[in-house]
């Protein structure tokens, strides 16, 4: 049994995960999922990584899976304790010493022009959820975005990027490019849009737990 350590992304909640998390349970891992101090406005990188530490307690065999935003915070846990896995889903790949209000412009991110918030993070998302997210999304006033990422360096751990091919918020292409500059790696992919967790939570979670295999 694995335990899998969800990070939400910007603005978001543990309530991002909430399709997904009955889907591993029943597939026999625990699951963590921690709710950042994104609208603590002293909170920055150390306190994203100790909430996620407090909230994984004394588990272990830890697969840590950070989406969006989620994948500045996900690799400072895997420098903190020993991780099977990190996944980024459908992320912003940091890099040593950037700023996170940098990365848009350090990676040559050209945004979404023309697509309301609903197409550019909900597309493939059922009607019903979506009329629930707006109750769930969270104001971001934490530090974090003006703050130097703190890790010298990637962390010595295996890496998969997974990407949504019908994502409209970080286009395929794009995620494909960064995943190649900055990890050297090409990502894999699954169906569905930027908020892959709860268009396909079933094909997600058979993804992740299908890279615990041998």
């Amino acid at each position: 049994m694995a335990t899998f350590v969800l990070i939400h992304g910007g603005g978001g909640s543990a309530w991002d995960w909430h399709l997904l998390v009955p889907e591993l349970i029943s597939r026999g891992h625990d699951v963590v999922v921690p709710e950042l101090p994104i609208e603590d406005s002293s909170a920055g990188f150390a306190e994203f990584c100790q909430t996620v530490l407090d909230a994984i307690g004394d588990r272990s065999d830890l697969v840590v899976v950070g989406h969006s935003y989620g994948a500045f915070t996900a690799p400072l846990i895997a420098d903190k304790r020993p991780v099977r896995l990190l996944v980024l889903l459908t992320p912003m790949v940091p890099k040593p010493g950037e700023r996170p209000g940098d990365w848009w412009a350090n990676t040559g991110y050209h945004g979404t022009e023309g697509l309301s918030e609903e197409q550019q993070f909900y597309n493939g998302v059922p009607a019903d959820i979506v009329a629930e997210a707006a109750a769930h999304n969270r104001d971001q006033v934490s530090t974090e975005g003006n703050d130097p990422w703190p890790l010298d360096a990637w962390p010595d751990v295996p890496t998969t990027v997974l990407i949504a091919r019908e994502d409209q918020f970080f286009p395929a292409d794009f995620q494909r490019r960064v995943a190649a500059d900055r990890l050297g790696t090409a990502p894999d992919e699954t169906d569905g849009g930027h908020s892959v967790a709860l268009s396909h939570p079933k094909q997600l979670a058979d993804r992740l737990t299908a890279y615990l295999l041998p």
